[in-house]
């Protein structure tokens, strides 16, 4: 049986991707801050759960004692920053203070408290990015620099770590509620749902290609 720890579990596309898994017979263990939600997730796919905040250092270190053996970790937990989203000019600094340290350290951490196990199994990390990482669109510096400053973790990390696979991969805009929060929920409801990029996720996991940046696009 393969070990997943899937982040940000709760809905969206850690809760569509850790259903894809149980279906394949994965064992899951699952983490958000939403108790309530995440627990329910647990339940339906007979998986274990954690609930807390990735960025609490001692949450992270309950995660890795619970997962002895694991064959990936999917950093999927993200934070907004403020929304509406403000300009760089008017960014509150305490604000990006603490998204980096939710999109950017608790993933780092993660992967540093999980990497004798990954490396015992072989396994793999898959970090959720966004084209906000590498385009320019306004509004969205604040979100983008984490962003970028994870994929570079994840590009260090592969080179240091040959015998992990290391991902990052941008799934495209997807109608999650992050998206809502961001760009409103008319515009947000356009999008495909989470649930449409998980077969090219799964195909990832089970090729185990070298590590590298990925788009939807190239997964498909």
């Amino acid at each position: 049986m393969k070990h997943a720890l899937i982040t940000g579990a709760s809905r969206g596309l850690g809760l569509a991707l850790a259903r894809a898994l149980a279906d394949d017979g994965w064992s899951l263990l699952l983490t958000a801050r939403g108790e309530e939600d995440l627990m329910s997730a647990a339940f339906d796919l007979g998986a274990r759960a954690i609930p807390g905040d990735v960025a609490d250092p001692a949450h992270v270190g309950r995660l890795a004692e619970a997962a002895p053996e694991l064959d990936l970790l999917v950093n999927n937990a993200s934070g907004l920053g403020p929304a509406p989203l403000p300009r760089l000019a008017d960014y509150p600094l305490d604000a990006l203070r603490a998204l980096f340290e939710t999109n950017v350290i608790a993933p780092l951490a993660l992967a540093q408290a999980t990497l004798p196990a990954l490396r015992e199994r072989r396994g793999a990390i898959l970090n959720v990015s966004s084209d906000a990482a590498v385009e320019a669109y306004e509004g969205w510096g604040g979100y983008g620099a984490t962003k970028a400053a994870l994929d570079q973790v994840s590009n260090v990390l592969a080179a240091e770590e040959p015998g992990v696979a290391v991902w990052w991969v941008d799934p495209g805009e997807m109608r999650t509620r992050m998206l809502a929060d961001a760009v409103g929920p008319e515009e947000a409801g356009a999008a495909p749902p989470p649930e449409s990029v998980v077969p090219a996720l799964l195909r990832l996991v089970r090729t185990r290609p070298a590590s590298g940046r990925l788009t939807r696009g190239g997964l498909e």
